[in-house]
């Protein structure tokens, strides 16, 4: 496992110095790591908390990191002997892997000596904004798809290895059924997909000789990719003529891929030409810069294709290739006293939600389907035998009065007093939280293009706060 604890912005270091310096080691913080506005989609989904909990895990200023950081002539001797018995202590709760969140909902609420917490700040941002960019992304192409399959196929165009790994476990859990890359498959337990390249028909006399060669290799997992030279003159009657061959020799083969041109119009006569010959039960496989908008275009021209493998716009997350999640201070205990805390701003966007808080998710009893997401002060309860009237964040003379309901805190434990409580899953497991959140929601929130504004509320607890803190502002900090 590598230690990734110099996987941070200097100033998270400097910042520690300073703490060290001014006796506030001893103070504990608590951080709120949640995203803003997502340009793309209205709701993401969480990804990313099995290597979160493997970096804090492995938290720790090796003999190396203490030496180089010494070289920087940044910190004094004191603090470096401070770094080398450094460890995680804290507490974090999580909002688990496949759920549904919403802009502004912590997906993590760190507690620790500000010390501790505050050097997580960029390494945790790196890997949960990307995960969760990326699973969001998955879950877009996989809902157009469907009820086609979707392969991730992206490991050369992701961004360094890394990217490639966990973005292809991150779109298995928004919902692809595998991936092409062996080494994400192996570390997440996965099978692994894929068939030839355009090479391997190259390599041979004849594309007729290629497919055969290829036939007697998988003779039972036989896919031939069929666009090297000519789809429709020549790739789909030798795949025909081979796939003839194995079901007189007792197999079944598994079907084409087209991996260019038109591919409405192409696998429309594919499809004919196959099912012509004898082949119905042969699938047709896609590929070819695939997203979720060229995907519903394939389906308003009535395409005939049964799963595709998507690469580029997927592992980059094409049209939006950053997610906007922050880490920011929401409460500093002092000798025991909690001191809530927030950004204040002048773009309404940049404000933040002060106090240790806490995330619940009500459902309908009837239909067992998402009504409202309300934001609480961590010691406020939600009483499911009355009625409850929640509120806009920001205009609080829209209310809505919710009966009939149960609550359901969206938060695990993870880490307490520095030990680790959370058992994670494997990534099928997490993919079904997935496919089980996105059931709790009404399709006007999940399509793709200007879906229904879901309620995300403060309680009115957490909004006193709130304006509490911002009088004392404007008047001075009094």
């Amino acid at each position: 496992m590598r230690n990734l604890t110099l996987l941070t912005d200097f100033y998270e270091l400097t910042m520690m110095y300073g703490y060290f310096l001014q006796g506030k080691t001893e103070e504990v913080a608590t951080f709120d790591l949640f995203f803003r506005p997502y340009e793309e989609s209205n709701f993401c989904i969480a990804a990313g908390l099995e290597q979160a909990i493997e970096y804090v895990n492995n938290l720790h200023f090796s003999a190396e990191d203490i030496g180089y950081l010494r070289s920087t002539k940044a910190f004094n001797e004191d603090f470096l002997k401070f770094l080398a018995d450094f460890r995680f202590t804290g507490s974090i709760k999580a909002i688990p892997e496949g759920t549904v969140v919403f802009p502004y909902e912590p997906l993590m609420v760190i507690t620790a000596p500000i010390c501790q917490a505050q050097l997580m700040e960029a390494a945790l941002l790196n890997i949960i904004n990307f995960q969760t960019l990326i699973a969001t992304k998955a879950r877009r192409i996989a809902y157009a798809a469907a009820p086609g399959g979707v392969l991730e196929f992206g490991l050369r165009r992701a961004q360094a290895p890394d990217a490639s790994v966990y973005g292809a476990r991150a779109a298995v859990i928004g919902g692809c059924t595998s991936t092409s890359n062996v080494l994400c498959a192996q570390m997440f337990g996965m099978p692994p997909k894929g068939t030839h390249a355009h090479s391997w028909v190259m390599s041979f006399p004849t594309e007729y000789d290629a497919f055969m060669a290829y036939a007697q290799t998988y003779p039972d997992g036989c896919l031939l990719l069929v666009d090297t030279y000519d789809t429709l003159g020549s790739g789909v009657p030798n795949a025909i003529k081979v796939f003839n061959y194995l079901k007189a020799n007792g197999h079944k083969p598994l079907g084409i891929r087209l991996d260019s041109g038109d591919l409405a119009y192409l696998s429309k006569q594919a499809r004919n030409m196959l099912d012509d010959a004898g082949h119905a039960d042969c699938q047709i496989f896609a590929s070819s810069d695939i997203d979720e908008y060229v995907l519903m275009s394939l389906k308003q021209q009535g395409a005939r294709i049964d799963t595709f493998g998507v690469g580029t716009k997927m592992i980059t997350s094409h049209n939006t290739p950053s997610l906007g999640g922050v880490y920011k201070l929401a409460n500093l205990r002092v000798n025991g006293q909690d001191n809530p805390k927030m950004k204040i701003s002048d773009n309404p966007v940049k404000m933040t939600n002060p106090g240790v808080k806490t995330v619940y998710r009500l459902f309908c009893k009837n239909t067992n389907k998402a009504i409202a997401d309300v934001i609480c002060l961590a010691d406020e309860t939600i009483d499911e035998t009355r009625p409850l009237t929640i509120t806009h964040p920001t205009d609080r003379w829209k209310t809505k009065d919710v009966t009939n309901f149960y609550a359901r805190n969206l938060y695990a434990e993870v880490f307490t007093d520095g030990k680790l409580v959370y058992k994670t899953q494997d990534v099928y497991a997490l993919q079904r939280n997935c496919m089980e959140s996105l059931d709790g929601f009404w399709d006007e929130y999940k399509r793709l293009t200007q879906p229904h504004a879901y309620k995300v509320d403060l309680s009115d607890k957490l909004y006193a706060l709130k304006q509490k803190l911002i009088i004392e502002e404007k008047n001075g900090g009094n």
